[in-house]
């Protein structure tokens, strides 16, 4: 089974999609990649709401920087 799971990191939201048995799992499976984040959410991963809103895989990490000012 497949879920999504969203997680807040040094100020930035972000999800992640998890194979799991269970919620617990998937949502241990990211604090395992990132133990600095919060989870904010675990729920199903949703096939048409997920292709809009594609989540990044767990061991990609953002390259671009945030531009402030």
């Amino acid at each position: 089974m497949r879920f999504a799971v969203g997680f807040k990191s040094q100020e930035q939201n972000g999800h992640v999609v998890v194979d799991g048995e269970d919620a617990l799992i998937a949502a241990l499976k990211v604090k395992m990649e990132r133990p600095d984040a919060s989870i904010t959410y675990v729920r199903r991963a949703n096939r048409r709401g997920d292709a809009r809103h594609p989540a990044r895989s767990m061991g990609e990490r953002r390259l671009t920087a945030v531009r402030r000012g």
